[in-house]
């Protein structure tokens, strides 16, 4: 179908919850993709994130054909080869001893809320169950993940919302303490709150919040749903700080396009979930373990992570020229390829005015443009997207 009859069918029988761009993406390859009437578009949006390969890898198509030959789905009454070798490589990779698999990053994080209760609850007693979260971050769409997101505009609609949530401040140590009382169970905080506006958790504060929390027998969970699986250069950006939560979640770029979700605890927050207290009927199921393996399979093989922390800095160097030359730059911000542009100026008309010349990027919090291209994205295609944002935002100067 050309966009114009997808866009009436799915004013007909889709739930309006999505202000869609209008183009149909009907294929991709590497960074660029294509729509219905054959344009190419060069992606800097990868899917939000979870392109993590770009499009049509060879290696992620491979996993995927040939898991998709022997067994799909079984559910989690059986053992599955795949999810074991996933879960496997990734305690190997990071701090964690123990995996929960499932098929979205809110299910993720609803997995971590509900893994800090059971293991306050079992640790401390019933009382302690409160988590406190941050200003401005970005958790789910699930009834408990939007009241642990810390934006306003996502709640209205939803009351009564659930309880035991409080929200403090971003890189301030003295508001989380504030927010700390005898329920509290856990902190849960994203190392770069994406949806928040590419706003990056600093060195210190998160040194502050890893002592806090121990002092205080308080869980530390990550938020790892946009930062992880390479995009910041790191496998993880915990790593960055030189601290280790305990608890993470992932999804997004963990199986490269295939919906997968992770919760990572340490063994002794682990052992709270038991047989029955948590599950997935999709999670973990073959196909997305095969290829979250692919995924990661080539980021250590092909020294990916070294590679985007090269281009990363080729793309906060570019942009930081921009802003020497653009008035209308308020600040560069981000990490690796995870990176924010904070404008003087409404957002949404500069990303329409960037697919006007084929180039596809994102608008968080109305003024921050931002930029999650796939980890394969080159200096030359980064070249062409500063052409772009260049000549876009002088013309409204």
């Amino acid at each position: 179908m050309l966009t114009e009859e997808l866009e009436r069918y799915s004013s007909q029988y889709l739930m309006q919850t999505y202000a869609r761009i209008p183009i149909s993406i009907v294929r991709g390859q590497g960074c660029k993709v294509y729509d219905a009437e054959g344009r190419e578009y060069l992606d800097f949006v990868a899917g939000i994130g979870v392109n993590a390969l770009g499009h049509g890898h060879p290696d992620l198509v491979t996993a995927i054909e040939k898991q998709a030959r022997h067994l799909i789905h079984t559910s989690n009454l059986y053992y599955s080869e795949p999810q074991v070798q996933l879960a496997q490589l990734l305690v190997k990779l990071s701090f964690g001893q123990k995996v929960f698999f499932c098929n979205s990053g809110a299910e993720a994080n609803e997995a971590a809320i509900k893994l800090a209760r059971k293991y306050s609850t079992d640790t401390f007693g019933p009382e302690r169950f409160e988590i406190i979260t941050m200003h401005n971050s970005f958790h789910g769409r699930t009834l408990a993940t939007l009241t642990a997101t810390g934006q306003t505009k996502v709640h209205q609609g939803f009351a009564p919302l659930l309880a035991g949530f409080s929200y403090a401040t971003l890189n301030d140590i003295q508001s989380v303490k504030s927010q700390i009382t005898d329920q509290t169970a856990a902190v849960m905080v994203e190392p770069i709150q994406g949806e928040g506006g590419v706003v990056v958790a600093d060195q210190t504060f998160m040194h502050a919040l890893r002592t806090l929390c121990t002092e205080r027998q308080i869980l530390l969970m990550f938020d790892e749903i946009q930062t992880g699986i390479g995009r910041t250069g790191t496998m993880f950006a915990y790593e960055q700080y030189g601290i280790q939560p305990d608890v993470m979640t992932l999804a997004k770029g963990l199986g490269g396009g295939v919906p997968i979700g992770a919760c990572i605890a340490t063994d002794n927050v682990a052992q709270a979930f038991g047989p029955g207290s948590h599950g997935s009927t999709f999670g973990g199921n073959p196909l997305a373990c095969a290829a979250s393996l692919a995924v990661l399979r080539v980021l250590l093989d092909s020294q990916l992570l070294e590679k985007i922390r090269t281009v990363g800095s080729y793309l906060k160097k570019g942009l930081q020229e921009l802003q020497a030359r653009i008035p209308l730059i308020k600040d560069i911000r981000g990490v690796g390829l995870l990176q924010g542009i904070e404008l003087s100026v409404e957002g949404k008309p500069v990303v329409q005015d960037c697919l006007t010349r084929r180039v596809l990027i994102n608008c968080t919090m109305d003024r921050v443009l931002r930029l999650i291209p796939p980890l394969i994205v080159t200096q030359k295609e980064i070249d062409q997207l500063l052409k772009v944002l260049s000549d876009v935002l002088i013309k409204r100067l």
